[in-house]
């Protein structure tokens, strides 16, 4: 339930494996972006805890790839007996969690470890629920990192991973500036750009993205996949206004170079600060957005 960023949905922050990115710079837009999405992960949050109603007392759950603290706090509040832990390799986004943490009404429950990912995965220590968003694609070997994450699970216990879902909607199919069907060619270069991070990723292991079979290869029950929509209609408050910008922004600095000369001078039109055609102004910038969970269970103890 991290932040969403520039490829597709929100990475996991402060990991180096982005070089050119410094999560921890980016950190309001990533808390931004938290709050952008607030209905759809509380929904989330409490999906996860009826898929835990075993019956078992939900005591510890991490929060992996936490950012700053916003999935945090929510699972703090959807499970108001567990510690909530989370952990991250940006200390500066850590801070900010156990800030938010405080805001929130909920420091007396949260924790946080700063940990280099996934290697430091070992010092999380057990959980019965574990939440990561955005973050496994980051890493090479995914399969090896939910094998990892499903190996501190207590008997019984749920991992959600929040991967995939829908590229982000934003834009109307004629924005009466260049050619009809720019938020396409956006999203076909975002996901080249997304194949290259991939590519070299350290140690990157190429597998078919079934979640859910990836997840039983992990060694746990998976249990059928949910979206969970952020739907934003036109015109866009403030901070919807701000977020679209610093998501057509980042796009404009990845993969400026993978787009046609005419479509790089619209975007930079959209761009352009409170000019008439920019997304700070424009009355029909809209924000529409799924996030999918896949969850699992770790099998009960006999």
């Amino acid at each position: 339930m991290t932040a969403h960023a520039p490829h597709g949905h929100g990475h996991g922050h402060g990991q180096g494996h982005d070089h050119e990115l410094d999560w921890e710079a980016l950190a309001a837009d990533i808390e931004r972006d938290g709050e952008i999405h607030l209905r759809a992960l509380e929904r989330a949050a409490r999906w996860l805890r009826d898929l835990h109603a075993s019956g078992r007392p939900v005591t510890r759950i991490l929060d992996v790839g936490s950012g700053p603290g916003v999935a945090t706090c929510l699972l703090a509040q959807a499970f108001p007996e567990a510690e909530v832990v989370a952990v991250d390799g940006g200390e500066g986004l850590l801070r900010r969690a156990l800030e938010r943490a405080a805001e929130q009404g909920v420091a007396d429950r949260v924790r946080v470890l700063h940990a280099d990912l996934p290697d430091g995965l070992s010092k999380a220590g057990e959980a019965d629920v574990i939440w990561s968003s955005k973050f496994i694609h980051h890493l090479g070997d995914q399969q090896a990192a939910l094998t990892a994450l499903a190996g501190l699970l207590r008997p019984g216990g749920v991992l959600g991973i929040a991967e995939g879902g829908l590229p982000p909607r934003c834009l109307p199919r004629d924005i009466g500036l260049g050619r009809p069907g720019l938020q396409a060619r956006l999203d076909a270069a975002s996901d080249t750009a997304f194949a290259e991070m991939r590519a070299n990723a350290p140690g990157s292991t190429a597998i078919a993205e079934d979640w859910p079979a990836m997840l039983t290869g992990a060694g746990l029950t998976a249990v059928p996949s949910r979206s969970f929509l952020t739907d934003l209609p036109a015109p866009l408050d403030e901070q919807a206004r701000e977020h679209v910008w610093v998501r057509l922004n980042r796009t404009r600095e990845q993969g400026a170079d993978l787009l046609a000369d005419d479509d790089r001078q619209v975007l930079a039109a959209l761009l352009d600060g409170d000019g008439e055609h920019g997304v700070r102004t424009r009355r029909d910038v809209f924000y529409l957005d799924a996030i999918t969970v896949h969850a699992a269970r770790m099998p009960a103890a006999e």
